[in-house]
């Protein structure tokens, strides 16, 4: 079982979309999703909630805020890992 379906079920169903590891993106698709970030404000709050989390201070809606960065943080990483693989030689 992917590690990803046990941080969050929808996350199992993008990287079933996404597939990482094939190597189908055309160079221009792979460097645009290689330059997709998180915002330094969508960053922080991350940092912040994750720190509220590690002190266990951590309302219910700050989880599941929480919960949505690490969603949206784990997909961008399967788009770049779909867009490396596609970057390199094909074998």
């Amino acid at each position: 079982m992917p590690v990803s379906s046990v941080l969050h079920p929808s996350l199992a169903i993008w990287e079933r979309v996404i597939q990482p590891s094939r190597r189908s993106l055309d160079p221009s698709a792979a460097h645009a999703f290689l330059a997709l970030r998180l915002s330094k404000r969508d960053l922080d709050r991350a940092d912040a909630l994750a720190a509220k989390a590690a002190a266990g201070d951590l309302a219910q809606q700050e989880a599941e805020e929480l919960e949505s960065y690490r969603s949206v943080g784990t997909a961008l990483e399967f788009l770049k890992s779909k867009a490396r693989r596609s970057l390199t030689a094909k074998s």
